[in-house]
């Protein structure tokens, strides 16, 4: 289990270090080091990284960078998204979700090697209908992602909010953290709502004081690093998770297990 507590540490300093990726550390964690079922372990996810959000976007709202305009344009249909993300997952096997999550951590590697917005000026946002409908649609999408797969979205969120709606990355960080609990939060009501709510509490809330601390520590740390390497090296390592997570998933979704019943001869 001490395995999973690095893990829980490893969550938060990657949301205090690079404002985002804690969240896609979760699933991995609790499927691989914890042993839980992968649909019990996204629900769980969704209560540890909107905890952690929650905590973190505290001191942005009090400096005031979060741009709450921003959170309405994107944060609704992100929330809209969230529940038809969470309908969805009742219909998908958990080895489906897996496989998808894994796609999604290599997205994110992706996003991690590139160069940090940090360093670029943010563009003015789109006019009028065209930027509101562009910003809209992006929400939309990272809350189906956190509904089906319970990732928070930080990696999508930010270059979203930087380069749809002109914002500095100051307050790109901050609004994300409102956003990924708004998102959070409304899946796993949806899953309570669906009568999932045979948790494991006590593990919810140790991870989730393990990655607060850890996100504490890891904004400390954060101004003595340089930002680009840990990004570079944090990519990489989504690269080995997620094709990790692919490997073990996809020969299982190519060739289910054949139940008892399909094993059965014909009648005659």
């Amino acid at each position: 289990m001490i395995f999973a507590w690095i893990g829980a540490i490893l969550i938060g300093l990657s949301l205090g270090l690079l404002g985002s990726g804690g969240s896609i550390l979760t699933v991995p964690v609790l499927v691989y080091l914890v042993g839980e079922p992968a649909k019990l372990a996204i629900t769980e996810s969704l209560v540890i990284v909107g905890a952690i959000s929650m905590v973190g976007l505290i001191p942005h709202a009090r400096a005031g960078r979060v741009a709450w305009r921003s959170v309405l344009v994107f944060g609704v249909p992100g929330v809209l998204g969230t529940v038809l993300g969470t309908t969805l997952s009742h219909f998908v096997p958990g080895v489906v979700q897996l496989s998808i999550f894994a796609v999604v951590m290599l997205l994110a590697a992706i996003f991690m090697l590139r160069p940090p917005v940090a360093g670029q000026a943010p563009r003015p946002p789109a006019p009028g209908w065209t930027g509101i409908l562009a910003s809209a649609g992006q929400g939309l999408g990272v809350g189906i992602l956190t509904g089906l797969v319970g990732v928070g979205g930080g990696f999508l969120i930010i270059p979203a909010l930087v380069f749809l709606g002109g914002l500095p990355i100051e307050l790109a960080v901050g609004t994300s953290l409102v956003i990924i609990t708004l998102n959070s939060a409304t899946g796993f009501l949806k899953h309570a709502l669906a009568g999932e709510t045979h948790l494991h509490w006590t593990l919810i809330g140790t991870f989730a004081a393990i990655g607060i601390l850890g996100s504490a520590l890891g904004t400390r740390i954060g101004t003595k690093i340089r930002g680009p390497a840990l990004r570079r090296g944090f990519g990489i390592f989504l690269v080995v998770m997620g094709a990790y997570v692919l490997a073990t998933n996809v020969p299982r979704l190519l060739s289910p297990p054949v139940t008892a019943h399909a094993a059965l001869p014909p009648a005659p």
